[in-house]
């Protein structure tokens, strides 16, 4: 390839595909999949968050209400898949099996409330992990989009050399387009990597924040049923 050959079509991205070898091809293919996939997450996690904040929101607003628990977990549903209300609906079914079998003593009182505490810590632990799925693959992306984007970068650059041997010519025409199929994959490689990263460590807070919100729901949920507990003594 010659100068007079050389125009901006060459190097626009229907000609950068065009032109590429099947590896560098192959790596363009996987970064965008890569992306895509990335963006699928972002969208989901985003709509997810906001639906859980929101629905979280309203619910402690009924139990701040001063309402009967109880009364909220009958209008809530046993079935609800929410995160407060299960738990709310996990907490009153340990004190509803554990009144039933008639008064309690101050051992059975410390028993329930350690019983109930545990079923309180093992929704958490499930709700949290659901909260952070999907998130191991924008750290995937994040990590891994650059080096593989840095190899496309590697192979093209050996691509233009083998070019330099073939044409036995150092001009920037015959290096200038497998130098720029180079660049190319490492930009999408950026350009995948870069929007994965931001969103993990988004939502990574996001998820923190969202298991430490469960958990101070419970503890209050705790302290509310140790309270009626001991009214009942």
């Amino acid at each position: 390839m010659d100068a007079s050959t050389i125009s901006a079509d060459t190097f626009s991205l229907v000609s950068l595909w065009t032109n590429a070898d099947w590896v560098i091809k192959g790596v363009m293919v996987g970064l965008a999949l890569a992306s895509l996939w990335s963006w699928a997450v972002i969208i989901d996690k985003a709509f997810r968050f906001t639906t859980l904040n929101a629905q979280a929101n309203k619910f402690e607003d009924k139990v701040g209400s001063g309402r009967p628990l109880e009364e909220i977990a009958a209008e809530s549903g046993a079935d609800n898949k929410q995160p407060l209300p299960r738990l709310l609906n996990a907490a009153l079914r340990e004190w509803r099996d554990a009144r039933g079998k008639g008064p309690l003593g101050d051992t059975q009182t410390a028993l329930l409330i350690q019983r109930i505490d545990r079923v309180l810590d093992s929704h958490i632990a499930r709700e949290s992990q659901k909260a952070e799925d999907g998130l191991g693959l924008l750290a995937i992306v994040a990590t891994a989009s650059p080096f593989i984007g840095l190899f496309g970068t590697v192979w093209g650059i050996m691509h233009a050399f083998q070019s330099i041997a073939i044409e036995r010519n150092t001009s920037l025409a015959v290096v200038a387009p497998a130098i720029a199929e180079a660049l190319f994959a490492t930009a999408i490689g950026l350009a995948a990597a870069i929007p994965a990263y931001i969103a993990y460590n988004k939502f990574s807070t996001d998820a923190g924040k969202f298991g430490a919100r469960l958990e101070g729901f419970a503890d209050d949920l705790s302290t509310a049923i140790q309270r009626r507990l001991a009214e009942k003594v």
